[in-house]
């Protein structure tokens, strides 16, 4: 073999062995990008291309409402229900938050994502409940026994006891419901910008699988979740969390995701935000949603009127939700609902 030959194949070997200790180190890392479990722990990139309507023509908003022992309850049940899902709303929220306006509802104000978490809900077949709190928020000693004594006279008057019941509560609604699954018997959980009340949690045995949802933004709230889930995790308990990132507006956003706003005051309340920096130069929002006062250069250049506007609260929960920071959210649905499938265990024995 000659002088060039030998040469010629030690730089082969040289090259090959360098191959193999990248693929060695980037391996792992190009398998997770590639591959991530169903109910793991993930960043949840949002579902932005959904907009208020893209599933009406599979389910429609059709609720029932009632008050029992005092207390707002709406109600949906699809046909051939396989399960039930007892949604607990926010501090200052209703039951009337998470349904559309309609002759069966004049009051319900249909929320964006709480409407479309509804929706998503039905079009998987499970049946709907939200029930308002006593007070401005959830209180677990005023509230437990009524919500308890109604989902029970509920199940067993629509005839759905034989179904798995599963359960999300958002902020003060995340914080009742971990507690009301030590009570009441729910195949899953999923928690929603809240870390539970650890307390109660963690003198509990067989708690439900719990899927934590939370806004990275949120640090303080994020290292909480961080401290549940280890706990919960220490003794046996199936958990997962969704982490959802801040992410762009874009001139359609607003009127893709509310209900009878238009596309052109959409467009134009985008063209503000730029002008007054409420959105950078990359259209993510500069600052918390609720610590701006964004309806004032809104109302001088006419763009919504001087009267309390109707879209009000449905454009500050979209707001929140862009920049990231405790609110709502049904951008990750799917995640949510496959935790659910996936935990549909034994049918919920009522006492």
């Amino acid at each position: 073999m000659s002088r060039h030959g030998i040469s010629w194949h030690r730089l082969q070997s040289w090259h090959l062995l360098v191959f193999g200790m990248i693929t060695l180190v980037f391996a792992p890392a190009i398998l997770f990008v590639l591959w991530s479990p169903k109910g793991g722990n993930s960043r949840s990139s949002p579902s932005l291309d959904e907009t208020w309507n893209s599933i009406e023509h599979v389910v429609q908003f059709s609720p029932t409402v009632e008050y029992i022992n005092g207390s707002e309850v709406i109600w949906q049940i699809p046909k051939s229900a396989k399960a039930v899902l007892f949604i607990a709303h926010g501090c200052h929220g209703r039951a009337v938050n998470f349904w559309d306006r309609s002759p069966n509802c004049l009051n319900c104000i249909g929320l964006p994502e709480e409407r479309l978490l509804v929706l998503h809900a039905l079009a998987k077949k499970y049946a709907v409940i939200t029930i308002s709190s006593s007070m401005e928020c959830w209180s677990f000693l005023k509230d437990k026994n009524k919500v308890k004594s109604i989902l029970k006279w509920w199940l067993k008057e629509k005839k759905l006891m034989g179904l798995p019941v599963v359960a999300l509560g958002a902020s003060s609604g995340g914080y009742f419901i971990s507690a009301l699954a030590t009570e009441f018997h729910f195949c899953s959980l999923t928690i929603m910008i809240s870390e539970g009340i650890f307390k109660v949690m963690e003198a509990q045995t067989n708690y439900p699988p719990t899927l934590f949802v939370h806004m990275p933004n949120d640090v303080r709230r994020m290292e909480l979740v961080a401290e549940t889930m280890e706990m919960l995790k220490s003794k046996g308990v199936p958990i997962a969390e969704v982490k959802c990132p801040e992410f762009p507006l874009t001139p359609t956003f607003l009127s893709d995701r509310i209900p009878g706003l238009d596309e052109r005051t959409s467009i134009r309340i985008f063209e503000v935000f730029k002008e007054t920096g409420i959105l950078n130069e990359n259209n993510y929002m500069t600052r918390e949603g609720r610590s701006i006062s964004w309806q004032k250069p809104l109302r001088r250049r006419k763009v919504i009127s001087d009267a309390k506007n109707e879209w009000e609260g449905h454009i500050q929960e979209e707001l929140n939700l862009a920049y990231g920071y405790h609110e709502m959210t049904s951008l990750q649905s799917e995640q949510i609902f496959d935790w659910f499938d996936s935990h549909l265990y034994e049918p919920q024995q009522t006492s």
